[in-house]
């Protein structure tokens, strides 16, 4: 897709103020690969190139296998994927989709197992980021494949 406006480098102030809700997800509780790890389930949900590719690229530069990022869209029928990963995957793929009007209680309460009150906030935001920017570049477009990852190689 072409990209439509460039907003990454525009001025806009709601995009800037969103943008800032990003970094402090980034800056959560939850730790960045499970961050990563939710942002590209999303994104492959959401069928955003741009989103993949970035998440994609962070996983890897973070030591993520990437037989697990093959295999993500089916985690349900794999091994690869700790308790706490999947609870935030179902949380995510329900927040995500919306399907059921609201969280099912078997989704809330898995979750609810595996992370603190704090946490499920850090979740939800990430969410809710990752649809947002999901949808930002599904509507103005958005250069693929020329993203470079932040960190280090193997770092943490």
């Amino acid at each position: 897709m072409e990209q439509r406006i460039k907003i990454f480098a525009s001025a806009n102030q709601a995009f800037k103020k969103f943008s800032a809700l990003g970094e402090a997800v980034h800056a959560s509780s939850l730790g960045m690969e499970l961050i990563e790890l939710v942002c590209y389930r999303v994104s492959q949900i959401n069928q955003c190139a741009q989103c993949l590719d970035v998440h994609s690229k962070e996983l890897l530069v973070r030591g993520e296998v990437p037989q697990r990022l093959f295999l993500l869209s089916s985690w349900r029928e794999t091994p690869f994927y700790t308790a706490r990963e999947r609870a935030a995957l179902a949380f995510a793929e329900e927040l995500t989709s919306i399907k059921h009007g609201v969280m099912p209680d078997s989704v809330y309460s898995e979750a609810r197992q595996q992370f603190t009150e704090e946490e499920l906030i850090d979740l939800t935001m990430t969410v809710v980021v990752i649809n947002g920017y999901n949808r930002i570049n599904n509507a103005f477009g958005a250069e693929v494949g020329a993203y470079q990852p932040r960190v280090a190689a193997n770092a943490n």
